[in-house]
This record gives C-alpha cells, sequence and structure tokens, in this order.
C-alpha cells in the first residue's frame, strides 16, 4: 500500500460510521489481494507472505467485530472462517486460485456494505478528530488539504 494509499484510508477511518469501517476493511483487503498477486508475479515470497499476514489482520478485525447473537453474523462467520482457510492454502501453497477464491466472497461483501452504506445515517464512530477541508487551495496538479486549528479539537475537554 503506498504512502498515499495509507494517508487517504487513514482519513476515511477518522471520519467513517461502522458501516464505513467494515467496507473499508473490506477495500484493503482486496488492495492486500493484489499486491500478494504481484509478489507472486515476481516471485517475491516474502512480500507474498507479508501481503497474506495482512489480509488475515484485516480478517481478524473483521471477525472480532462481529456481534453472534444475531444470526447474520454467525453466517458471515461462517464466510470469514472460509476465507481464512483459503488464505491458509494461499500461503502454504502460493496458489493464485486461492486468491481469487477470497477476492470473490470479499467483494460481493464490499458490495452489499456499499449498499447498506447508503442506509446508514449514523455519526462517525471517532470523536474528536481534526477536521480536514480539502479543495480550498490548490496547486499545479495537486489538491491541498488544510487542518483547522488542530489544537482546538484534540485531546481531552475538561
Amino acid at each position: 500500500m503506498t504512502k498515499e494509499l495509507k494517508q487517504e484510508y487513514t482519513l476515511r477511518i477518522t471520519q467513517a460510521n461502522k458501516t464505513q469501517l467494515v467496507t473499508i476493511l473490506y477495500e484493503m483487503v482486496l488492495i492486500y489481494i493484489d499486491e500478494a498477486e504481484e509478489a507472486l508475479s515476481v516471485d517475491d515470497r516474502t512480500e507474498y507472505k507479508s501481503a497474506i499476514r495482512k489480509i488475515r489482520g484485516c480478517m481478524d478485525e473483521l471477525t472480532a467485530s462481529l456481534h453472534l447473537e444475531y444470526d447474520l453474523a454467525q453466517n458471515l462467520l461462517q464466510l470469514y472462517l472460509y476465507v481464512n482457510r483459503e488464505l491458509i492454502q494461499a500461503s502454504v501453497h502460493y496458489d493464485k486460485d486461492n486468491l481469487e477464491h477470497v477476492r470473490m466472497v470479499i467483494g460481493e461483501l464490499r458490495k452489499a456494505y456499499k449498499k447498506i452504506e447508503e442506509q446508514d445515517v449514523s455519526g462517525p464512530v471517532m470523536g474528536n478528530t481534526q477536521t480536514v477541508y480539502a479543495g480550498l487551495t490548490y496547486g499545479r496538479n495537486t489538491l491541498t488539504e488544510s487542518i483547522t486549528d488542530p489544537a482546538s479539537n484534540r485531546g481531552f475537554c475538561v
């Protein structure tokens, strides 16, 4: 993941509600699958293992966030366990087919959560974050983001 993409996701995470956080994790999984496939194509096993490890980290976070008292969460748990099994197989056998199975499952879940996002009007999960305004100033071929008075809305309030 590039530095710019990390910054973009960091900003999105600070502004996201619960549904958007799940969608972001799905998107990150898809990015890491691309990285794993790229590493596999150049036979870089270290980078491949690193990408698989990052995917599994995202999947662990998704699994931990499930509310298992709901039937839907039980179904999602089964899908997440299947994805983890595929990731283990991909890690052991260096097989692109297993990654494609993961891409298919996560891609479909991402599409479903994108539709749910449209109905979720709850506020951001994170409070007390910096306000970022994009597009107020720009240079040639660049977009500048401005942070307003970072000290006024950060830290503890008494």
